[in-house]
């Protein structure tokens, strides 16, 4: 059993402070030269050097067309009642559609699958087999 009078204090070990002459002499096992062998040196972020390599642009900047989210008349007559406004809000309210980064993305419907309710299509891109089913039912584009 230890007692009080048993317990030692660890010994703290200081860093060794190289660089000052003595046994090791000037280098001190650092090497010549370099970011490394400097007092205070800190090294470098690797990031820094790739933002460093990519150019600044200034002005005019090209933005990519933002790719349009699709959906096929068959899902579409399955969620929507006759005459009813299919526009990319009601998409997204009905949960047929997702919002990209807070914000409703663009629409476009595809003429796969059958149609039997006129719809109003409102604020959609369409491709010409749905612009024509939804036609010949007797739904309108907005």
């Amino acid at each position: 059993m230890i007692q009080l009078h048993q317990i030692k204090k660890p010994k703290i070990k200081k860093e060794k402070r190289i660089g000052r002459g003595g046994k090791r002499g000037t280098y001190c096992g650092r090497g010549i030269k370099g970011q490394k062998s400097r007092a205070g040196r800190k090294m470098y972020p690797q990031i820094r050097e790739i933002i460093k390599k990519i150019p600044k642009l200034r002005g005019w900047k090209f933005k990519a067309k933002e790719k349009p989210e699709w959906l096929n008349l068959k899902e579409i007559e399955m969620k929507f009642k006759e005459n009813e406004i299919v526009s990319p809000e009601t998409l997204v309210k009905k949960g047929l559609l997702k919002k990209r980064m807070g914000k409703i993305p663009p629409v476009k419907i595809l003429g796969k699958g059958k149609i039997k309710k006129p719809l109003l299509i409102k604020n959609c891109l369409l491709s010409k087999k749905a612009k024509e089913k939804i036609k010949k039912i007797g739904g309108k584009i907005l």
